[in-house]
């Protein structure tokens, strides 16, 4: 979670396992729109000598659909490249690095940036350098020096970055995967009541964790198809998102002589566009297959967002607390208003000044309505709370996205498409208990926006006692 090792090929694959994606529009720039994806999960801080970077057998992407078909109309691919500055040492450094071009810094990175629009190919930067891990106050004494100098304004007005971050999300991943514990209602469990006598405090697992970063700010006309006008009702103001990670399909193992090769095209291993959706929604079974798929094929997987297994499971886990919950389980309705958040948008007139509806192609995207405006005062519950600039409208970085994901799924966003049910009241308080007050390192306020990765030494493990 939000895609943390979610499917089983991919959790034995971590430098191409997308963890989280997130797009808005940038709160300084409301011309331009921020995106940000996430890969190599579950980073520890300490681990070196060889500390954690991008694949450079991997080819990352950025995809943007503009006109609902679920298929890239633009995409920022990044592919990396590694050197090694001293062949003879194992150190990962052996003095303080104090610039990208440090002697001190033996294993750098360096990516070429590429844009793919309308089946045209722009390679917009070569050997952009990523700053390296933050090892510790000996070696990276002055780290965000070194964000600065690796982040780049484009003369085709992109701003880019990659490289290392802090782990922005929030969850309690002890919990909700011990039988879907829930701290804050641990007492009310179906298998807790004799154990848990008291509500509980949260954990967040993923504190103190790191992940490598790319994000790219992109102005609106790069991103939007041609239209006479961009408001909020207009569907050419919304655009799709999803991230995609891809190997080659051949690998021949090398010997003693020679390196390992890769040859054949690439083939997709891994995607994300909605947090949860093939940690949650997919079965076990089909998460791999799902990883390899592009949005436009998601159709194959409907039935599984209209009847969740997740929201069969809240009434038996805790009996009695969503009783309203059981009874539409029981009568079969597919469930529009999920098809709605996550394959193919909220349509106008559900929700007042509100829409992000893409068409009827049924895709798992980040949906984003760039005619609305960022919110001065965010609020973490993005659309549930009234702030209609946040999930499921884009991602932004403090999205309480699962507490949002829980409540719509025990029934709180029915009554979007069905006036006559009454949500549990439950449903209104479910959380796992978290908020970006929970992540140490404080999100920024402007690009990258993702905090200062956590540094080795300060953090030898997860989380301090």
């Amino acid at each position: 979670m939000s895609s943390h090792r979610e499917a089983p090929e991919i959790a034995k694959d971590p430098v191409a396992d997308s963890s989280d994606l997130y797009a808005f529009v940038t709160p300084s720039q409301p011309d331009t729109v921020t995106l940000i994806a996430n890969y190599v999960p579950l980073q520890l801080p300490s681990g070196g000598p060889n500390f954690f970077e991008f694949g450079d057998d991997v080819r990352y992407e950025i995809h943007i659909d503009n006109d609902g078909d679920g298929n890239p109309d633009v995409t920022y691919r990044f592919e990396f490249t590694t050197e090694i500055t001293n062949q003879n040492s194992f150190l990962y450094n052996t003095g303080p690095i104090e610039s990208l071009e440090s002697k001190n810094w033996n294993r750098r990175q360096f990516y070429r940036l590429t844009r793919i629009a309308d089946g045209r190919a722009r390679v917009l930067a070569h050997k952009l350098p990523c700053p390296p891990c933050n090892v510790g106050p000996l070696s990276t004494p002055k780290y965000q020096n070194l964000v600065r100098q690796a982040t780049f304004k484009l003369s085709t007005g992109e701003k880019v970055f990659a490289g290392q971050r802090a782990d922005g999300f929030f969850v309690d991943l002890g919990a909700v995967f011990d039988l879907g514990t829930l701290r804050p209602f641990q007492q009310l469990h179906v298998a807790g009541k004799k154990l848990f006598q008291a509500e509980g405090e949260p954990v967040n697992a993923l504190d103190r964790l790191n992940v490598h970063s790319l994000a790219v700010q992109v102005p609106l006309s790069q991103v939007r198809r041609k239209a006479a006008r961009y408001g909020v009702a207009d569907r050419a103001s919304t655009i799709g998102v999803w991230t995609s990670a891809s190997r080659q399909q051949v690998r021949v193992l090398g010997d003693r002589v020679s390196a390992d090769t890769a040859a054949g095209p690439f083939t997709q291993v891994s995607r994300l566009g909605n947090p949860l959706f093939n940690e949650v929604i997919v079965p076990m079974s089909r998460k791999d297959v799902w990883n390899t798929l592009p949005p436009s094929e998601d159709k194959r997987f409907a039935g599984f967002v209209e009847r969740p297994e997740l929201a069969a499971l809240l009434p038996a886990l805790y009996p009695g607390v969503f009783g309203n919950l059981d009874a539409l389980n029981k009568s079969k309705k597919p469930r529009a208003d999920l098809v709605a958040i996550l394959l193919t948008g909220i349509p106008a007139g559900l929700i007042d000044g509100f829409a992000n509806t893409t068409g009827d192609v049924q895709a798992d995207m980040l949906r984003l309505n760039t005619a609305i405006r960022p919110s001065r005062t965010p609020d973490r519950f993005g659309v549930l709370g009234g702030d209609l600039a946040g999930y499921p409208n884009g991602r932004r970085v403090a999205d309480d996205v699962v507490t949002i994901a829980l409540r719509a799924i025990a029934g709180l966003t029915v009554p979007l498409v069905d006036k006559t049910f009454r949500p549990d009241a439950a449903a209104a308080a479910v959380t796992p208990g978290l908020s970006a007050a929970d992540v140490t390192a404080p999100f920024l306020a402007d690009f990258p926006f993702l905090g200062t990765p956590y540094d080795g030494f300060g953090n030898p493990q997860a989380k301090k006692s």
